[in-house]
């Protein structure tokens, strides 16, 4: 699919896996429009080059059609990446006491429901376009899953939970827009080097990085954004879940 002349829209972009995302976009002349909350983006100060700043909250129908508005009247919408995402954890029942009920509705509301409004509202605006090729591509989703989704670790219930339905959506989102000429695919990465990262040790950096059969270090968010690129350009590719994340499969903790 061509970027060329085109806008796209990027969720979570003030930071990590978002971020890089926008940037590598941006840097090949596409008009990003980059979603966050207002405070993700105040921690960061201004975006990149060609990224415009939405605060916007991925959960609010209102926003997110404001946002898709605000980048389809600037190019032609082609491309949604689906990034933003909490990561909070807990176990059913600890020592603390059960799950926090509204913690793991939070999980669900942000991860699930928020990838499912952008994709839905993204939709509507892509089927809009003119086709780009003499099989009807009109445009891409990029969703975001995680390893979780299939190999969820102690207290990662509403994580995997959250994840595990994003992944679950990829097929059926698939199908359904096929007869508009939109591909939807899902990227699950296994560990990151994001900010959510930044709070633990060195040495527990390694014992995670050690635990990835090859390469044996943590990922990316550049090789993220490489693959939203691949997948953008590479037209036969659809309904599909891809793990990235050099083999690794998580152990219990």
């Amino acid at each position: 699919m061509e970027l060329t002349d085109s806008s796209a829209l990027v969720t979570g972009a003030a930071s990590g896996l978002g971020a890089a995302t926008a940037a590598t976009l941006a840097d090949r002349g596409v008009a990003v429009f980059g979603i966050d909350l207002a405070a993700g983006w105040d921690k960061v100060g201004a975006p990149p080059a060609g990224v415009t700043r939405v605060d916007a909250d991925v959960t609010s129908e209102d926003q997110v059609r404001a946002a898709v508005a605000q980048a389809a009247a600037t190019a032609p919408l082609r491309l949604t990446v689906n990034c933003a995402g909490l990561g909070w954890a807990s176990r059913i029942l600890s020592k603390k006491g059960v799950h926090d009920y509204e913690l793991f509705k939070t999980v669900i509301s942000v991860n699930l429901v928020g990838t499912f409004n952008v994709m839905r509202l993204a939709a509507e605006q892509l089927a809009k376009g003119e086709p780009l090729d003499d099989a009807g591509q009109r445009g891409l989703i990029v969703n975001t899953a995680s390893v979780a989704a299939f190999d969820g670790q102690i207290g990662q219930i509403a994580y995997s939970a959250s994840k595990g339905g994003v992944a679950g959506m990829c097929l059926p989102a698939a199908r359904d827009l096929a007869q508009y000429g939109i591909r939807v695919m899902t990227i699950a990465p296994g560990i990151i080097d994001t900010p959510m990262m930044a709070g633990i040790t060195e040495e527990f950096r390694q014992s995670l990085a050690a635990s990835v059969p090859f390469p044996a270090r943590l990922g990316r968010p550049d090789e993220y954004a490489q693959l939203v690129l691949m997948l953008a350009e590479h037209d036969y590719l659809n309904g599909e879940v891809i793990r990235m994340d050099g083999s690794l499969r998580m152990a219990p903790r």
